[in-house]
């Protein structure tokens, strides 16, 4: 009897949850080829008769529940478009957010459709709209867990707004979808509706948070029948008139007239291979509209990651995607493809005599690039780039009749990345191929590699409804050049094979090339409340991935462990909340420990929409192989650190965030810093928010590194404390006129002024105790005349050696300007003002009110574009 009422127990179970997601079916009707005319207002006859549904439910905040309010849609087509209306009916229209935005950038009420074309139940392509008419559209990838919103195809949309809420009308051609020909088509579907004033998200389907994986919960739809594939055939040319100015420079001859102008022209263009492949091709682009990156003083050996921005390498980017490591922790960011290393800025600086100037490019330019993505009716996503930049030459002026030299050579940049799905999606297994070739003519560039290669493979495979995951992968890298650029890459900052203390790599001043592995290794949970991951990843000491990857350390071994826990409902004075524990070490391939430490982190939102956040790190003795940059590993005392912040309600037109922290090593003195940043967001009208971003950080240690100097047959590695502090403040003005009429501002000044003292040299890098492990100069041992550093260390009254004095002051503002109007669907103009200003001085002075009248003394150096596009297409 007991074994029975507990099979009847289960079987309710396993039958209620089998209901509680059951699977939706919608049913398309087809309408004459005659365009319905999208004004948003619904009328035509054709939306009388549609399939009109409605009974929305909750995904946030309260799963499973009714809206506030709700949601009815209806789907149409014909040979050549697919129609989409949606009713966002609203009791109280009045308080209905029409926030005007640009687009991707939507605010306020939401409302669209996710079609997955493909029915792979991995893929979505996403139409959104605000009540306002801002369009957003994106693709996702890998179930929902990538999400590409640099997608813009060209569809149509108009809203109207009535006494029982807001409408929109779409018409998505179908040469902007990839679908399998056939007599009928069966989509995965999902409608969504997002009401602003609630933050409360509604779906037609519904779907649970709980689970892994979005597109695979969609609903679906039927009925379409008859079409067939359009390919894309979109051909968009642009010319671009440029004019510089800046101060004049009488002594030079690049600069003596205080300006430059130019007119370029170039080509982009979209065309449909087939189905499902999509050839994206660009030559000679110009990325002149695009925003500068922010201001930085890097004293680390790390090198800073910058997203990219450029739209040809922006869209399509998770296709192209190879991550070293899972989850979004600090090597996040590495990867065999950054697409930032293609027209970089040329890697060489000319040499100058006395009295001679250069005119150095600040950039390379790519003189055309094709890209080929898509993804086949079996399964196979597919993404190939290839790319060439051009030889680029600094010209010299000065003595004589002036000349050129190269600065960087012709380059190619190859990438080919392929997954292939099986099992619904719940299992995958890729492959990713990059190759880099130079044409080096030049003796002086011959510390460039010749060629580059990498590859990879990896395997995902998802179980017990998505819930469990495993996540593994191998890598590897070849690079082939001179004998001095092997040994450049070998005496690099990341792996570092000079280091005397290391017995297990071995510095080869002959080889003409170097190879590489590295692999990861994750398994975890991911559905339920309760999710948690094992991560284990390597790489080798010759694994080299930045002439096309970006990697910024190498010879680890990483074992972490991450849990989570989420509470998806609102309780309390709650209305989400997500904890984290996470625990790492990181050891070297010479079985070194490294970095031992943990984190505990968490966010929580309250019902009043405001939230807060926070972080905690420890950390045991960290062993640095690259502080002394060749030197033998750099013992540090361990550290804490806690970071927090606040933010409120976003719906108010008045918002704040505040967010500050400290970092403190377990040794007092050796290091504290502190981080004060503040964002005010105010929003006066519907089309107009700005936001004002000051941040203010205060890092004091007492080991920076400042120069290494052979002195008797040996090295010294000097050292000293450094007060630094960094200042700046991000302006943003968005200012929309209509839904494709914009302007945009961006200004950002920037102040850091480091001030050096206490100098030293390594002694014992691994003395147990700090104060072993150097030696400080003492007054009669260092004297500073005329910005330089004299140094006496046999005491004999005589210099032994000497170093520039490090202090710095730099002072920097960028600020760009853009008026942008999307004329016609896939026709734009822009308007770009962009300014910089810079200086330098051998100064470690922080002085707010000095720095800033000086910054604004320097003269600016004005750029003015205007780029004219038109698209030619179906």
């Amino acid at each position: 009897m007991k074994i029975a009422v507990v099979i009847v127990f289960f079987l309710s179970v396993i039958f209620a949850s089998a209901q509680e997601i059951k699977k939706k079916n919608y049913f398309s009707k087809r309408i004459s080829d005659l365009n319905l005319t999208v004004d948003g207002y619904l009328d035509e006859t054709e939306w009388q008769t549609a399939n009109w549904e409605n009974q929305f439910t909750q995904y946030e905040p309260s799963e499973g529940k009714p809206p506030h309010q709700q949601t009815e849609f209806a789907i149409l087509y014909d040979e050549n478009n697919v129609y989409v209306g949606i009713k966002a009916l609203d009791k109280s229209p009045d308080s209905i957010s029409m926030r005007l935005t640009r687009r991707d950038e939507t605010d306020g009420d939401l409302a669209g459709v996710i079609f997955d074309t493909y029915h792979d139940k991995r893929t979505g392509f996403a139409f959104i709209v605000s009540a306002a008419g801002v369009k957003s559209d994106f693709i996702q990838s890998n179930d929902g867990d990538n999400e590409d919103n640099t997608w813009d195809p060209i569809w149509w949309v108009k809203t109207s707004k009535n006494d029982e809420g807001w409408k929109a009308e779409m018409r998505i051609p179908l040469t902007q979808l990839r679908f399998e020909e056939g007599e009928e088509q069966i989509w995965g579907l999902q409608v969504l509706r997002f009401i602003f004033r609630k933050e409360e998200l509604s779906a037609w389907q519904p779907m649970k948070r709980d689970m892994s994986g979005f597109v695979s919960q969609f609903g679906t739809m039927r009925g379409i029948s008859g079409i067939k594939p359009k390919n894309t055939l979109d051909v968009m040319p642009y010319v671009v008139a440029r004019a510089e100015r800046f101060e004049k420079e009488p002594e030079n001859p690049f600069r003596e007239s205080g300006k430059k102008n130019g007119l370029d022209i170039g080509l982009d263009a979209k065309l449909g291979l087939t189905n499902y492949l999509t050839l994206d091709l660009t030559i000679n682009p110009d990325f002149g509209q695009v925003e500068a990156d922010p201001s930085e003083v890097n004293l680390s050996t790390f090198e800073t990651f910058f997203e990219e921005k450029r739209p040809f390498f922006i869209e399509g980017k998770n296709i192209l995607s190879y991550r070293l490591n899972w989850g979004d922790g600090d090597q996040s960011a590495e990867g065999l493809f950054y697409s930032r290393r293609i027209g970089r800025k040329p890697q060489y600086y000319p040499e100058l005599e006395d009295e001679e100037y250069a005119e150095v490019p600040d950039f390379t330019r790519i003189i055309g690039a094709a890209k080929i993505t898509g993804k086949t009716k079996d399964g196979w996503s597919v993404g190939i780039l290839e790319s060439v930049t051009a030889e680029e030459d600094a010209k010299i002026k000065g003595i004589g009749d002036g000349k050129k030299q190269a600065v960087e050579p012709l380059s190619n940049f190859f990438v080919s990345r392929i997954q292939k799905d099986f099992n619904e999606g719940n299992t995958y297994i890729g492959g990713m191929v990059t190759a880099v070739n130079r044409t080096i003519n030049d003796p002086h560039l011959e510390f460039l590699h010749k060629s580059a290669y990498t590859g990879g493979m990896d395997f995902v495979h998802k179980w017990n409804n998505k819930s469990w995951m495993i996540d593994a992968g191998f890598f590897f890298s070849k690079v082939n050049g001179t004998e001095a650029a092997i040994t450049a890459t070998q005496k690099s900052y990341i792996r570092n094979f000079q280091r005397p203390d290391a017995d297990y790599i071995k510095l080869d001043t002959t080889r003409t090339s170097l190879s590489g592995y590295g692999g990861k290794f994750t398994v975890g949970k991911l559905g339920g409340n309760v999710k948690f991951a094992a991560l284990f990843s390597w790489k080798s000491p010759g694994l080299e991935l930045n002439d096309i990857g970006y990697a910024q350390q190498v010879d680890q071994i990483l074992q972490a462990f991450w849990m989570g826990y989420r509470i998806y409902e609102p309780f309390l004075i709650f209305r989400q909340v997500s904890l984290n524990i996470n625990q790492h070490t990181v050891y070297d391939f010479g079985g070194n420990l490294l970095a031992p430490g943990g984190n505990i982190n968490g966010y929580l939102q309250f019902k009043n929409y405001w939230g807060t956040f926070f972080s905690t790190n420890i950390s045991g003795n960290q062993l640095s192989n690259s502080a002394l940059r060749g030197g033998p590993a750099l013992k540090k005392p361990g550290y804490k650190n806690f970071y927090s912040g606040i933010f409120t309600n976003q719906q108010k037109r008045l918002s704040f965030e505040l967010n500050t922290g400290f970092n403190a090593s377990n040794v007092k003195g050796y290091r504290n810093i502190s981080d004060y940043n503040i964002s005010i967001g105010y929003r006066p009208t519907q089309t107009l928010l700005i936001s004002l971003s000051p941040g203010l950080n205060n890092y004091k240690v007492d080991m920076q590194y400042v120069t290494q100097i052979d002195y008797n047959n040996d090295k010294r590695y000097i050292f000293a404390h450094i007060d630094r502090k960094t200042l700046s403040m991000s302006l943003r003005m968005n200012y929309n006129i209509t839904p494709d009429l914009t302007i945009q501002y961006w200004g950002q000044p920037f102040i850091a002024t480091g001030k050096y003292s206490e100098f030293k040299y390594i002694t014992n890098s691994k003395a147990d105790k700090v104060t072993d492990r150097y030696h400080l100069y003492a007054s009669n041992e260092i004297d500073l005349n005329s910005d330089t550093y004299f140094i006496d260390d046999n005491k004999n009254g005589s210099t032994d050696y000497s170093f520039d004095k490090p202090d710095f002051n730099v002072k920097e503002f960028l600020s760009n300007l853009v008026v942008r109007w999307e004329y016609r669907p896939g026709s734009t103009v822009f308007l770009v003002w962009s300014q910089n200003r810079n200086d330098y001085v051998n100064n470690g002075t922080f002085n707010f009110s000095h720095d800033i009248n000086g910054l604004f003394d320097v003269k600016a150096n004005n750029i003015f574009l205007i780029k004219f596009s038109y698209r030619l297409g179906r």
